[in-house]
């Protein structure tokens, strides 16, 4: 065996980087690497072509097992997350009912949410009624600070019986982000009703009284990075906050219970929860804990509002699904797959069964459960891993030195990264450099939205004020579209092909792609052989928008005789940007689309011009 081995590796012998930076350089033919081949994240750092060995020297933390310090590969010694489901609680009783459906359908987390009604207020023994407490982890959540610290003490009453070690109790009170951030104010005495929940729950090793809502952050649109460094800023505030009343270290972090959204962004996201186990570890081990276990993250992952789409919905089963495959390679504690109708209407049985069939594939099916940290020694996803700690750590330094995240809240920065961050995400989407399937790119042009889908779920809030403002990054071209939906009119744009025929049916494609975005009806054509034929044809079509497909030499003469002939009677689109495009616009052909346009913008233009 020994000499097989041998002879395989004499006859593949070791590549060098400088080799393959030669190669590169060749196969470049002098274009720029850097413009061609790195990636520029928004997150900070740059991303390089390939990875190699060498790029791991620096990592110090190499070599930890799962389940040890700085717990980069895992807080456990297995892969085993919690499929988690939400239910909405108006009546205890109904909700029970959904609760026991759940829990037969292989969900082993529920969810109680008290948007609608006063965790105080509510019949615990309806709510739990047949409720095994051993067999499923329960978090309550969306009430007051004094709502929830109520509810806990019924909660703990009810299961008194039960022995300590093996309830698994979430009450997410987070007067931080959910308060000051989100709404604006920080709860009189929260911190004070808080380490009393602490003390009370001492024994409880598996109940946390703390939530750090990081998902409020990706959904308000920041980047990877910011949420982390927020997330962990404002769970700090928690330890300073707490320990000051008199609470040690050990005591606090226990009880501190951490969600984060999970985007599309499908390898950052593995690497970023790999760092936030080791920045959150760190942080807790410089206050001396008298165990590791103390230094461990629970992290609940949930995927993206941020990226839904309320056109073409069922794209969101599949980022639901990527999502949920980065969480589960990641090692999480516990997932939320959201419905694929979420941000639209109250979620299905069907769209409920859907979202949570996706996590128990990647489990029972893909056995994602059985491999430990499975990207664990990826020179990429490691190196990863290193870049987003070490851009998180410098954010979540630089809060420290304004007075730490209330402070540093209080005078607007947080806000103002997360708007920088979302004003170039959203710049992003309009130029269709960041693509949302079905919203500004390859939308179902015979879709027409819902009557029963209210325009308010399509239109983005606007708050007053020092607050985080979570909106959808698809609302811009949403609103747009329901706006022609919704206007009585079905405009249509008509593709007059002719001249070449590779480049005439490759912009058609283009322009159709283009004009339905906007819920403007496309009318495409193979090709005409004249440009006489082509402008009869859009007249009898009787388009508002008549799109020139061509190549860029036969703009000069094509694109002029198809003002002649088309008069006034529709506006004229040339479809590309022609070397001769000033030669057209002196001659009154003014309109121009292509790959560098600004769709949003230029669409809004042209509603405006046909009076929508």
């Amino acid at each position: 065996m020994a000499n097989t081995k041998e002879k395989l590796f004499a006859e593949f012998p070791p590549v060098s980087t400088e080799q393959w930076e030669a190669v590169i350089t060749t196969d470049l033919k002098g274009a720029d690497y850097e413009r061609k081949l790195v990636w520029k994240t928004g997150e900070g750092f740059n991303v390089r072509p390939y990875y190699r060995a060498e790029n791991l020297a620096e990592v110090e933390y190499l070599g930890a097992e799962a389940g040890n310090f700085p717990f980069v590969r895992g807080v456990s010694k297995d892969n085993t997350w919690r499929v988690h489901q939400t239910i909405s609680v108006e009546c205890a009783k109904a909700a029970n009912e959904e609760a026991l459906k759940l829990l037969n359908s292989g969900v082993d987390s529920l969810g109680f949410c008290f948007c609608k009604a006063c965790a105080c207020e509510v019949d615990v023994d309806a709510l739990l009624k047949d409720i095994v407490p051993t067999a499923v982890e329960l978090t309550f959540c969306g009430s007051s600070v004094e709502g929830l610290a109520a509810l806990a003490e019924k909660v703990l009453a009810k299961y008194a019986d039960v022995e300590k070690d093996a309830l698994r109790l979430n009450f997410c009170i987070d007067p931080i982000v959910k308060g000051l951030s989100v709404e604006g104010t920080l709860a009189e005495d929260a911190f004070e009703t808080i380490a009393k929940l602490v003390k009370a729950t001492a024994d409880y090793k598996r109940v946390k009284v703390v939530n750090v809502s990081g998902a409020t952050f990706s959904n308000a649109g920041s980047t990877i990075v910011e949420e982390l460094a927020f997330t962990l800023s404002a769970a700090h505030e928690y330890l300073v906050k707490l320990m000051e009343k008199g609470l040690a270290i050990d005591e606090v972090a226990r009880k501190v219970r951490f969600t984060f959204a999970v985007t599309a962004n499908y390898f950052l996201e593995m690497a970023k929860f790999r760092a936030a186990r080791m920045l959150w570890a760190n942080i807790v081990k410089a206050y001396n804990p008298t165990k590791d276990c103390s230094c461990k993250m629970v992290a609940h992952a949930v995927t993206s509002t941020w990226n839904q789409t309320v056109y073409d919905p069922y794209v969101n089963m599949l980022r639901g699904t990527t999502e949920a495959m980065s969480a589960a390679i990641a090692g999480v504690h516990s997932l939320e797959v959201l419905p694929f109708d979420y941000s639209f209407e109250a979620p299905t049985e069907f769209s409920k069964r859907i979202a949570r069939n996706a996590q128990l594939l990647l489990k029972h099916e893909s056995h994602f459960d059985q491999v430990i940290d499975p990207a664990g020694g990826s020179y990429y996803i490691e190196s990863l891993t290193k870049s987003i700690a070490g851009e998180a750590w410098a954010l979540f330094r630089e809060i420290e030195e304004k007075g730490g995240y209330i402070a540093a809240f209080g005078e607007g920065f947080i806000v103002n990264r997360v708007k920088a961050s979302a004003d170039a995400k959203d710049k992003s989407i309009a130029t269709r450099r960041l693509i949302l399937l079905g919203a500004n790119q390859y939308p179902n042009f015979t879709e027409v939205a819902d009557e029963a889908i209210c325009e308010c779920k399509v239109t983005r809030e606007v708050k007053e004020g020092n607050v985080l403002v979570p909106y959808r990054g698809a609302m811009a071209f949403e609103t747009m579209r329901m706006k022609v939906d919704r206007s009585g009119k079905a405009p249509k744009a008509f593709m007059l092909t002719c001249g070449t025929l590779g480049m005439a049916r490759a912009r058609a494609q283009f322009s159709c792609n283009f004009f339905a975005c906007a819920g403007i009806r496309v009318e495409d054509n193979t090709f005409f052989k004249s440009v006489e034929e082509g402008v009869e044809a859009a007249l009898a079509s009787k388009a508002e928008i008549v799109v020139v497909c061509a190549s860029d030499d036969d703009y000069a003469t094509v694109a002029p005789r198809v003002k002649e002939l088309l008069g006034d009677k529709a506006i004229l689109v040339v479809a590309g940007a022609p070397a001769c495009a000033a030669e057209l616009e002196a001659q009154g052909i003014t309109n121009f689309i292509n790959v560098k346009s600004n769709v949003l913008e230029t669409l809004k233009d042209y509603l405006k011009k046909l009076g929508i």
